[in-house]
């Protein structure tokens, strides 16, 4: 039976950390925030950038800013400090090939996903690559996934993947079961208490529970 797999990007397809760290690292050294440790960074994978820099008391006008210096280092050098993790280009032909429909929704700007997958060479095994805009008036997984759902229409036996408690709230939002993984960003745990169906700590792992789904 067809599938519609809707793949969260970062931390689930691409290991994109080290580039987001290492651009939140300088927003937050322009407002003078210490960082007691890298691994505090690591929360910024997953989430809107607004969400994150709101975490640290930053006023809606600093929030802002902050979102400017970031992108003013991501957007030509971070997003490539990132690789694929391990056989997702496997998994995703795999799965194509065995009659699954699959998508993005990532909170990533939407046309950064794009060159991320493009440069990779993943876009080709995508329906739809939906994401962020760049106003942050559509940033939530929440909303990305009403964005996604919008253009393609209502859709039979759907399931998340992702790696953050943020992925599982926002398919849950409108129904859809989430499987998690464990190599990204987010913890097991916080995915479980969220509502994940399932967690994958491998690729086969994830490939037979998406059959079975």
């Amino acid at each position: 039976m067809t599938k519609h797999i809707f793949f969260d990007l970062d931390g689930t397809l691409t290991d994109s950390g080290p580039g987001i760290m290492n651009c939140a690292q300088l927003a937050l050294d322009h407002f003078g925030i210490p960082v007691e440790s890298r691994d505090q960074l690591r929360a910024f994978v997953g989430p809107p950038l607004r969400v994150s820099f709101e975490g640290y008391g930053l006023d809606p006008d600093q929030v802002r800013e902050a979102i400017q210096v970031f992108r003013g280092r991501y957007i030509p050098i971070g997003k490539f400090e990132n690789e694929p993790y391990p056989g997702i280009d496997t998994l995703l032909a795999r799965l194509r090939a065995e009659g699954h429909q699959l998508y993005v929704a990532t909170s990533k700007p939407e046309v950064t996903a794009r060159e991320v997958l493009d440069h990779f060479q993943l876009s080709e095994y995508f329906a739809e690559i939906c994401g962020a805009d760049l106003k942050d008036q559509r940033d939530t997984k929440d909303q990305v996934i009403s964005y996604l759902l919008g253009k393609v229409g209502r859709l039979e036996n759907v399931v998340m993947v992702g790696d953050t408690h943020y992925d599982v709230l926002g398919a849950k939002a409108h129904g859809i079961p989430t499987i998690g993984v464990s190599w990204g960003y987010g913890t097991v745990e916080v995915m479980e208490q969220a509502g994940a169906v399932s967690i994958a700590h491998t690729m086969e792992e994830l490939h037979e529970m998406l059959n079975r789904a």
